[in-house]
């Protein structure tokens, strides 16, 4: 097939980009041509919340992107719309991810569709946004009319696409590993690279910060007497993308300064299998959630997980195989961390970890968007 992905692609950075270039990447392995239409304006500055959104990363090798999308120029989306519509692909994917981008993304996808070849399907991250906004609703649903068929990565969103458009055909797929950061190594070379004394007990927070992730509820986990007494040590990896002094107030009031580690900077590409390789245990605290490619990631890297009962996260790691699910409050995941250590749990998850592993193909992903066709 001729396919072509529009969304978020490099110069940009992030796991919306990680994303297009690994199914760009499966597709092109298969044989189909692959072009990506990439953002060359993604977000005003003034609505970015954090410092950069371009990477420092060479581009990909091996993919055709074109950055060439606006998301703020009606203009520019009659232009981009008319292009992907004479290059008449069999197949247009959108990541959609955000009510805003919608009128961009569906304004494109309907003019493609036109030449009566081209059919468009989304891979929803999100149908309901986290942070909500007036509009999102009517701009989802202008989104929605001009796609073909859906792949949600969890069941609540596949409910979600449901609210929407409960006609057009949609099925689940789950959000496939994220396997391009590179190899596992031994904890104590990770450590050694970052600066942190290799026999330390380690859990990472991995990601943008944002407030629905939950960053509070481990921090206050970090103070429980059940795990402060173990000589555990919060490794924060990640760029703010909201206000830091709530979390470097609580740190402070809670004790904690020698306790967390803070590598708040964004993380490129090149330097996450360090902080995966470096943990003992990955944990995502969420308030609310779909799905998170910190999972994806953790995977990868044979790290069991501590998420909690929110969105989809419970249907990726199996409690008690490949690591715990717990209420989305300090002294649940205070417990898990607990356990993990004082009952010396990590070989038994992490070999959970490897056999669930198995089942987050990018094959299975493309396999269920050509089923849609």
């Amino acid at each position: 097939m001729k396919i072509v992905i529009l969304g978020t692609a490099w110069p940009l950075r992030g796991g919306l980009a990680a994303f297009n270039h690994r199914l760009a990447e499966e597709y092109g392995r298969q044989g189909h041509e692959v072009v990506i239409f990439g953002f060359r304006l993604q977000y005003p500055s003034f609505l970015f919340p954090g410092k950069s959104q371009y990477s420092e990363e060479p581009a990909p090798e091996g993919l055709n992107i074109r950055p060439v999308v606006n998301s703020v120029n009606p203009l520019n989306w009659l232009i981009n719309g008319r292009r992907i519509r004479k290059l008449a692909p069999d197949l247009l994917i959108i990541k959609f991810w955000l009510p805003f981008m919608a009128p961009c993304l569906g304004t494109i996808a309907g003019i493609a569709r036109r030449n009566g070849k081209t059919r468009v399907i989304s891979v929803v991250d999100n149908m309901i946004p986290h942070e909500h906004r007036p509009g999102d609703e009517v701009f989802t649903r202008y989104f929605v009319k001009r796609v073909d068929g859906f792949v949600a990565m969890t069941q609540s969103v596949l409910d979600d696409i449901a609210l929407f458009d409960a006609h057009k055909k949609r099925l689940l797929c789950p959000h496939p590993l994220y396997d391009h950061f590179g190899d596992t190594m031994q904890p104590t070379k990770a450590r050694e690279a970052l600066g942190i004394d290799p026999s330390t007990k380690l859990l990472l927070f991995f990601g943008l910060i944002r407030d629905y992730k939950g960053l509070d509820i481990l921090i206050r986990a970090m103070a429980e007497p059940s795990v402060k007494s173990l000589g555990i040590k919060l490794l924060v990896a990640g760029e703010y993308y909201t206000k830091p002094e709530q979390y470097l107030d609580l740190i402070h009031h809670l004790g904690l300064s020698e306790s967390i580690l803070l590598h708040t900077a964004f993380i490129p590409d090149s330097k996450v299998a360090l902080y995966f390789n470096a943990a003992d245990l990955v944990v995502q605290p969420y308030k609310t959630a779909t799905q998170s490619g910190v999972t994806q990631i953790a995977y990868h890297f044979n790290k069991p997980m501590v998420v909690t009962r929110v969105g989809g996260l419970a249907e990726m790691v199996p409690d008690g195989i490949a690591g715990y699910v717990v209420d989305p409050e300090p002294g649940a995941v205070a417990a898990a961390i607990s356990e993990f250590y004082r009952e010396e749990k990590s070989d038994t998850l992490t070999a959970g970890v490897i056999a669930e592993k198995s089942k987050y193909t990018w094959k299975r992903l493309t396999e269920a968007i050509d089923s849609l066709l």
